[in-house]
């Protein structure tokens, strides 16, 4: 694995820049928009920026003080209408995202095992998210990562596609160092 550059990861907080991290969200998304995919981080307002972080951990990564990479880590969800994300076990990933101009450096796998040992810290033992069906560059991703297709939800209108629903378990110890 190559040498990666000092970053900081830790979590959003009030001192944080939320027009700037809407900017990056934007911009990592804007490749999906190009596609015609309509993924809520491609319009998303800064006040749903703020209320998407408050809906779970809110992660940045920093790589001096520029915004590379951000996520949001949810704990169960009671009032999902995705089934699996109301299990107790179960935490979820959203709004995850990497600057276009760090992306293949490591980056977003970095990001990702960060927020796997925080959900395991708090008792999880499965990891789950979704993103677009027809995003299948995201969806071979997640698959090198070890997830698997566990099913499909549809945000409509809020989006403009159906989505796969994706999980994995969180045994072993990946993200054990961060």
């Amino acid at each position: 694995m190559p040498h990666l550059p000092s970053l900081l990861i830790r979590q959003v907080n009030a001192a944080d820049d939320l027009q700037r991290l809407t900017d990056l969200i934007h911009s990592a998304y804007a490749p999906h928009a190009q596609q015609g995919l309509r993924y809520w981080g491609t319009h998303q307002t800064v006040e749903d920026t703020a209320k998407r972080f408050a809906s779970g951990t809110g992660i940045v990564m920093l790589e001096g003080d520029r915004y590379v990479g951000t996520l949001t880590l949810r704990p169960p969800q009671p009032e999902s209408a995705v089934a699996l994300y109301r299990d107790l076990r179960v935490w979820t990933l959203s709004q995850f995202c990497i600057a276009p101009a760090a992306k293949g450096l490591g980056y977003g796998r970095r990001l990702h095992d960060h927020a796997i040992a925080i959900a395991r810290r708090a008792g999880a033992t499965t990891i789950a998210l979704d993103t677009a069906q027809p995003a299948t560059a995201l969806i071979a991703m997640y698959e090198a990562w070890g997830y698997r297709l566990v099913g499909e939800c549809d945000w409509r209108p809020l989006t403009n596609y159906t989505s796969v629903v994706m999980s994995r378990p969180l045994g072993g110890d990946e993200g054990a160092d961060s």
